[in-house]
């Protein structure tokens, strides 16, 4: 990547710079694989001093997964130059540990660079940068033929442009900072609004120190006065809350997605454990993506340094990425309950279906008992080698054999009649087994005439 010109030595965060630096940032659908990583962040770009502090927290920092330079005269932008002149640009690819992709343009000017033209040129680049082509093709397919991924590459749906002034720009807004604050706010709000809105007052987040001017809205950042490896680190910054923002509209896309799954009716029990389990395997991803895609980037914790702190905190709070994070957390607590009770539902439902299944082989089992025992009985008597058994006599000879068949069946007929009769006053049962009260006492009726 380019690093851009400074007469600044690296004890200084301050710089002067002969030449303006733009870096736009774009997130990127799908997922990438940081395991084809071309390198480490630290080496691909001058941190300076504070690269103690990213080599120590090395795991959590993007992964670049694609790097080259590309030729001015391959880049071409929609609408034409708008009047500026690139001298180079370099093209980057980050993934972070859970695959989330954005995609860097870091573009050198040659020459001056209005403020006018710059905004113009913003504009182009950020609302139409679907006709912003290299060699010919857009940016998302040239990323994929060289990365090879399986499915399709397109932009995200968010943009975020650094806007490091050089030359003139950078000497006047330095000139209108230490002066004329009026004067400041003009050029700040046409690159800050791309020349879209009036502006009118001052800049938003505005933080003019003299040697440095700092101000951003929530697409554009301008920050004038900086050395490289400041440079770097507000990129660094600002990758980190691309990519959480990204994470969290594909998070909240997702939440919708499954509670329109949750209210699908399952037929059959397997489909239910299979609904199941593929809600709550959705919701594990969902808060490794809070944990690991947004918290691990919404904090200081990574760039303990307050240059970096009041940035971070700044842009987050025009992007909402706190609010977002906290609403979006109750949504899956609250989707995490709707699934565990689903699933205590279906287990009750998987019990009440066991204890129907064991009472209906019990019922089938003692049926069998007590159609079996009569005849096992009358088969015992039949086989006893006594005086009431009659060789000439069949066993169906009911005349013969009447008291053997009613002493058999009787007991068996009198007690499914009084099973049934049970089963079919059901409210009388109770009192077969409730102790003895007291009786109750008469209701007293009308008196008929004559009886006293």
């Amino acid at each position: 990547m380019v690093q851009g010109t400074s007469a600044a030595t690296t004890a200084l965060d301050t710089a002067t710079r002969a030449a303006t630096r733009v870096r736009l940032l774009f997130s990127l659908t799908g997922r990438i694989d940081p395991g084809h990583g071309v390198g480490r962040l630290v080496d691909r770009f001058g941190f300076g001093r504070f690269g103690s502090h990213l080599h120590s927290g090395e795991a959590l920092l993007p992964v670049p997964v694609l790097a080259e330079r590309v030729a001015p005269d391959e880049l071409v932008l929609p609408g034409g130059d708008h009047g500026l002149r690139l001298a180079g640009a370099g093209l980057l690819v980050v993934t972070t540990p859970r695959g989330d992709a954005t995609l860097v343009m870091d573009c050198d000017f040659a020459g001056e660079t209005p403020s006018a033209a710059l905004a113009s040129w913003l504009a182009a680049t950020c609302f139409e940068r679907e006709a912003f082509t290299l060699r010919g093709r857009p940016l998302p397919d040239v990323v994929r033929e060289r990365l090879s991924l399986p499915g399709p590459l397109a932009y995200g749906q968010n943009v975020h442009q650094l806007v490091f002034p050089g030359g003139r720009l950078l000497a006047g807004l330095l000139a209108a900072a230490s002066s004329d604050e009026p004067a400041l706010a003009a050029p700040l709000n046409e690159m800050i609004y791309r020349g879209r809105l009036s502006g009118a007052g001052g800049p938003p987040n505005l933080r003019n120190q003299g040697v440095t001017v700092a101000a951003h809205g929530r697409g554009v950042s301008v920050q004038a006065g900086w050395a490289p490896h400041a440079e770097n680190v507000l990129t660094l910054v600002v990758m980190g809350l691309l990519s959480a923002l990204a994470v969290l509209q594909r998070t909240r896309v997702k939440s919708f997605g499954m509670m329109q799954s949750n209210q699908r009716a399952a037929p059959s029990p397997r489909e239910a454990r299979e609904l199941i389990s593929e809600l709550s395997a959705g919701v594990n991803e969902l808060q490794l993506d809070l944990a690991f895609g947004v918290e691990a980037y919404v904090d200081s914790l990574l760039v303990p340094e307050m240059l970096t702190e009041s940035f971070q905190t700044s842009l987050g709070e025009e992007w909402g990425i706190h609010e977002s994070l906290e609403n979006s957390a109750r949504m899956i607590e609250r989707l995490t309950s709707v699934i565990g009770a689903r699933s205590a539902a279906h287990d009750a439902a998987v019990a009440e279906g066991k204890e129907h299944r064991d009472r209906v082989v019990s019922v089938l089992v003692a049926v069998a008992t007590l159609i079996a025992l009569p005849p096992t009985l009358l088969l015992a008597f039949f086989g006893v080698n006594g005086t009431d058994v009659h060789q000439d006599h069949s066993i169906l000879d009911l005349g013969t054999y009447r008291w053997a068949y009613l002493l058999a069946w009787t007991p068996f007929v009198l007690l499914v009649g009084v099973g049934l009769l049970l089963l079919r006053r059901p409210g009388r049962a109770p009192h077969l087994l409730a102790p003895p009260g007291p009786a109750p006492a008469p209701v007293p009726g009308p008196r008929h005439p004559g009886v006293p």
